[in-house]
């Protein structure tokens, strides 16, 4: 039979309680005593408390868990994605705890709710998920501590926020935009619609958006461009199924392929605004003069391609969410953290051509 804690007490002739000790507690055994237990565990062939069920008894993991819905790689590529996860790590590092990286498909929920209901962490940090994702909903059904840079009318006490005025940042960009006088303008962005494809999506206004990020940066826009006059039904809106240049450049040649052609686009994250880049150079189009670029997030290879974007703290909200999630404030109104953004001007925006 496989040893067990009891089967080395009864060889020693000690209590389950003072084997445990020889493990978890040394200062409370003398060394002696100490040194026969873990001889006898040796013998026994006993490898030590089994840490799960230690975790089940202690009611605590001893890690974290961060969901998203993309493939495992995408933590370690996307360059937002990678600053972020250091600052989760970081908070796990300090804490002395550990990370569990859960990605989710969104095309089987079965094995997404799955996932979360099987996940052994204390609580989850939640990185862009979709609003109507059914983890979500399995999340709170498990009453555990959340922190996301999302906001839900479902989210339940034990969910805290660490993000940024999403709406107010690309406010900034917009306006920024109709100072130069643009005033045909096209938007891309990812989960204009639940539908994972690349081409025109209509929204009759940015509520029409369910995804949580891409509702509130659209919703700044509109607010800039209206209050240059600009109504929301001449926008063209693109959607992307991803955080991909690829398909960045792919949504771009619906527009520029087209007449007329917007005199700007805002893309909704650097990594497709990249993209976009990509397309106008394939056309021999200068970006800033022929059409102007904005993106968002100011990763590092924004600055190395002279993308006006807007920047916001990636690292900071990573390690920011970890260190909410750990030490949670006795007081819900201190749970909710607001970070700066600003906006970065440089060369892919110019004056709207005549």
């Amino acid at each position: 039979m496989r040893p067990t804690l009891q089967t080395v007490a009864d060889t020693v002739g000690v209590s389950r309680s003072t084997v445990s000790n020889a493990y978890s507690r040394p200062d409370q055994l003398s060394a002696d005593l100490r040194d026969r237990i873990l001889a006898a565990a040796t013998a026994l062939g006993y490898a030590g408390p089994d840490p799960t069920a230690r975790s089940l008894r202690k009611r605590r993991a001893g890690a974290i868990g961060m969901l998203f819905t993309s493939s495992l790689s995408f933590a370690f590529t996307d360059p937002y994605a990678v600053q972020y996860l250091r600052g989760i790590a970081e908070a796990a590092e300090q804490a002395r705890t550990g990370l569990l990286l859960l990605p989710l498909s969104v095309d089987d929920d079965v094995a997404a709710v799955a996932a979360v209901n099987e996940a052994a962490v204390d609580g989850f940090c939640v990185y862009c998920m979709p609003d109507w994702h059914p983890a979500l909903d399995a999340l709170a059904a498990r009453g555990l501590p959340v922190v996301s840079g999302q906001r839900r009318a479902s989210d339940g006490p034990q969910s805290a926020f660490v993000g940024i005025d999403e709406a107010a940042a690309t406010r900034a960009a917009g306006e920024h935009l109709m100072a130069l006088g643009h005033r045909r303008i096209a938007v891309i962005g990812d989960y204009f619609s639940v539908a994972p494809t690349i081409g025109p999506a209509l929204l009759a206004s940015p509520a029409d958006v369910a995804y949580y990020t891409s509702r509130e940066r659209l919703r700044g826009y509109q607010a800039a461009f209206a209050a240059a006059g600009v109504d929301w039904s001449t926008v063209t809106t693109v959607n992307v199924p991803g955080n991909c240049r690829d398909d960045g450049a792919a949504a771009a040649a619906h527009l520029l392929d087209r007449a007329p052609r917007p005199t700007a686009i805002a893309a909704l994250s650097d990594i497709v605004a990249l993209g976009v880049l990509d397309a106008l150079r394939a056309r021999g189009l200068q970006p800033g003069r022929d059409v102007s670029v904005v993106g968002f997030d100011d990763i590092p290879e924004a600055a190395a391609e002279n993308l006006t974007t807007v920047h916001q703290p990636a690292a900071d909200r990573g390690r920011r969410s970890g260190e909410l999630l750990l030490d949670p404030p006795a007081d819900p109104a201190d749970r909710t953290v607001v970070l700066p953004t600003r906006l970065v001007v440089r060369a892919t925006t110019g004056p709207a051509p005549s």
